[in-house]
Formats: structure tokens, sequence, C-alpha cells
């Protein structure tokens, strides 16, 4: 970033005192060139062409660039392949020929990042992220000596991305494949799936592929002659891979035996857990089965065990909402409430009330169905129905053990709701998470769950409804001066 604030001063595209105003309004580690877009301190289209030479003349590289907060390398590579007669390419938009790609060893494309698109009868289209690499064109072209190389450019990152889905792609095939011998090897599926390394490999690396992802849930479902793959990702569920249907059996009973479910019941839902370590990170995955027509539909939520410590202040809160709950969760006694539908990340922002709360002057209980996340400084119970243990049972239970306050993950019935009210107004503190789509519409949930007018006024200090939004990426976002009739109708 100081490398090319230089070069952009020597070129006269911004200021010293522009650059001095913007280093006294934040500290210098602050400064990105997102702030001076935001500033107005340059001008965005002339410092995408003059960023664009600077590549094509190798002053810098679009891998720099790339790392840099702010800048959308998009329109300058645009530039760079207009200049030099190349074609720039979106791989999103593409299809890779695949027995093409199986001609160049991997190492030489991860070290390169370079993917080889198609092949005609004239050339062969290979995209590179740095069109002046030259070793890296007559390493490829090598490979290649009846046919010459096209080149073409793309972005760094989406090359090494699809690199990587292409090697994890190649490895499920042949563990694909591995599967298949063991089950002709064996008279029944079931005395394969206990041990078979090839299932396990496979389940890795379904769970490290949604983890890099950023996945929220993993869906593993049994279609009519198929077993599908999919992951949610800033709430929206896409297709990974796909198998055929006899893959579905070695798979789902692998599921079960980690997560200590029967492998033989498949005719009504189970839940479960398990826990497992991934690039060094300690995660959680929370499993439910459902039976359905052609078979199980197994989705495993998935729970990363350092955000319980997120700080409320990181939540994504504007300063009013953060302010206001803020004192609410920090009153003596009362219920405190946190609405919104399913995965919008209500339990979140309730642990993260618990960090910001919890002290050692303090018992702090929590009862969860499941414990998404285990915390220090407080006792957390279990919801366990088959034994009795409801959501009710367990609060009467709480309230004898002289606590301060109580979290609930979730109010779901009358009785339950009762026993919440009654210890917010007895001197206990209860935070909890509710059913409906907005604030206002949790009072009226309340009242037509029985209770009455006068308690809900004495116990309430406060609803809180959330959702969780789509984050714009921190590389391709820019600014938009919208109309203002766009801006009246939101």
């Amino acid at each position: 970033m100081v490398k090319l604030i230089e070069m952009m001063l020597d070129e006269d595209l911004i200021t010293k005192d522009a650059i001095s105003a913007l280093v006294k309004s934040r500290p210098p580690k602050k400064i990105s060139f997102a702030n001076l877009i935001a500033e107005k301190m340059i001008d965005l289209h002339s410092v995408e062409i003059f960023l664009a030479k600077k590549i094509r003349h190798g002053v810098i590289s679009l891998r720099h660039l790339e790392k840099i907060e702010g800048i959308d390398i998009t329109p300058i590579m645009e530039e760079v392949a207009k200049s030099l007669n190349v074609e720039y390419i979106d791989l999103d938009d593409i299809e890779i020929d695949m027995k093409l790609f199986s001609k160049i060893p991997y190492k030489q494309l991860i070290k390169y990042n370079v993917i080889p698109i198609e092949e005609n009868d004239f050339n062969i289209l290979v995209v590179f992220d740095d069109p002046l690499d030259m070793e890296a064109q007559d390493a490829i072209q090598r490979l290649f000596p009846k046919k010459p190389i096209k080149i073409a450019i793309a972005k760094p990152q989406s090359i090494h991305k699809h690199l990587q889905r292409m090697e994890i792609n190649e490895s499920i095939k042949g563990l694909v494949e591995d599967i298949r011998r063991d089950l002709n090897q064996e008279d029944s599926y079931e005395e394969t799936n206990d041990e078979s390394p090839a299932v396990l490999k496979l389940i890795e690396i379904i769970l490290k592929s949604a983890i890099y992802i950023g996945a929220s849930d993993i869906h593993i479902e049994a279609t009519e002659k198929s077993c599908v793959i999919r992951e949610r990702v800033d709430g929206m569920l896409r297709q990974s891979f796909t198998f055929d249907k006899d893959i579905f059996h070695p798979l789902a009973s692998r599921m079960k035996l980690l997560s200590n479910l029967d492998i033989a019941e498949k005719r009504k839902p189970q839940d479960g857990r398990f826990s497992t370590t991934v690039s060094q990170k300690d995660f959680d995955f929370r499993v439910s089965t459902l039976p359905t027509i052609y078979g199980e539909s197994i989705v495993l939520r998935i729970l990363d065990k350092t955000k319980a410590m997120i700080k409320l202040e990181d939540a994504g809160m504007s300063k009013f909402c953060f302010d206001r709950f803020s004192e609410a969760i920090q009153v003596p006694y009362g219920i405190v409430l946190v609405t919104g539908p399913t995965g919008s990340g209500k339990t979140t922002t309730l642990y993260g009330a618990l960090n910001a709360i919890k002290d050692v002057k303090d018992k702090i209980i929590t009862v969860e169905d499941p414990v998404e996340y285990q915390m220090s400084g407080l006792q957390q119970v279990q919801v366990r129905a088959n034994v009795g243990l409801s959501f009710a049972a367990a609060l009467k239970s709480i309230l004898r053990q002289d606590p301060d306050k109580i979290m609930i993950g979730e109010i779901r019935d009358q009785e339950t709701l009762r026993i919440a009210i009654q210890a917010a107004l007895t001197g206990h503190l209860v935070l909890s998470t509710l059913h409906t789509n907005d604030a206002i519409s949790a009072v009226t949930r309340i009242l037509d769950m029985g209770i009455e007018e006068y308690l809900v006024s004495g116990a309430l200090v406060a609803i809180q409804a959330q959702r969780l939004v789509r984050k714009i990426c921190t590389h391709c976002r820019k600014e938009t001066v919208l109309p203002d009739t766009l801006l009246k109708d939101v």
C-alpha cells in the first residue's frame, strides 16, 4: 500500500496534503485504498488506467493488487487485456475442459497459477494471472509442442480457487471408486462403512470444503438416482458435489456413527453431534437426519467454537441498537429477547451478550438444545427430552441452583415462557430467543401463549429483532450513487 501511494504521488494522482489529512483523521494502520475512494481523494478511473499501465510495464502484479482492500481489479484487468490484445475471462462463467486439464501436471498448474480452458484445431486457450510471465508461458507451451497456446487472463484468486476445487474433485473421483470397490467386495455395505478409509477421507473432504468457503450448513440428500451434497453460504444453498446413489448409504452410515446415532434406524428422525479439528481450528457439527421417500436427508450445522468468544461490538449492530441492547443486558433482572428467523444469528448474539456480562461474582446457567458453543465461566445444560429433561423441567431445577443470570436457548411453549417470566420477576436476568419476524410480533406471540399483560409489562426489558445480511466483497465493492427515487423506495 505504501509503495502504491508513493507511485500515485509521483504521477500526481494524489497530493501530499490529502495524505496528511487522511493520516490525521485515522490511525496509519487504518489507511486503505478504500479510504482514499470514500474520501474522494482520488479519481478512480484515472487510477485504474494508471494501474493497468504499471501492470503492462511489469512494475506491479495483479497478485499484489488483489490483496489491497478497496481495489476492484476487474476494470483494471479488462484494461490490461485490451491493451495487450488478450482475452479477460471470468472463470465462474465458463466450463473447463477436464481432459485438457489432466494433461498438465498439477504441480505445474499450482506453480504458475494457470488453467487450460479449451482446445480447438488451431490453439489451446490457457488462462494466466500474469500475462507477462514468460517463464510460465514457455513452461506450458513445452507441454503442447504441436499447437500454440493462446493467452487469456483471469483474477489470480479465482484461478487459485478453481485449481483447489479441481484437485478436490479429482480426489473425490478416486475415493468414490475405492468405496465402490469396497462395496463390491463385501456382502453388505454396513460391514464396510465402519472402517473404510475411503469413506472417512470423503467425509473429511466434504467438511473441509464447506468450512473453506464459509458454509453454515451441509446438506447430504438422497434423490431418486443420486446423492447430492449442498452447502449454505451467505444464506443461499448451492450444489457442491453429486455422486451416484450407491455412495449415499456408506456416507450416511459413517455420519451416523460419528454422531453416535443408530445406523440401522432409517424410519424416524435422529439428532446428534460430533467434533473435529480442521486447519488447526476446532469445530462442532450438529447432525439431523430425516427419512424421505428416496432415503434420508442429513443436515450438518457447522459450529465454529471460536465464534463463541464473539464480542458484542463485532456482531454488526448499528451504534443505536448496540447502545440500547448493551443497556438492556446490564439490568439486574428482567427478560431480554432476541427474535428472528432460523439461522439469523440469534444464539451467537446471546453468546456475545453472555461474554459481555459474565463475571466471577455471578452464577450464570444456560439451558440449550443443543449446547452450540462451550464457554468457560458458566454452567451449560443440555436438554434431553428422552429422559424428561425438557426446557421447562431444566428451568425448574436451575431456579433451585441460586442463579443470577439465565440463558434459555429458545422459548418454545407456554410452560417454559411462564417459568422464564416468573424468574425475571423474582430477581433474575433472563436471556432467550423467540421465533418471530420482528420485535413487535414477539409481544403478540407472548400474549397468544397465554401470558397475562401485567406480567409481560413487568418482566419484559427489551426485544431485539435481527437478520443476517450478505456481505459485500471487500475487494470488489465500489461506491455507487443511487438515484433519489430508489433511495425513497428503500
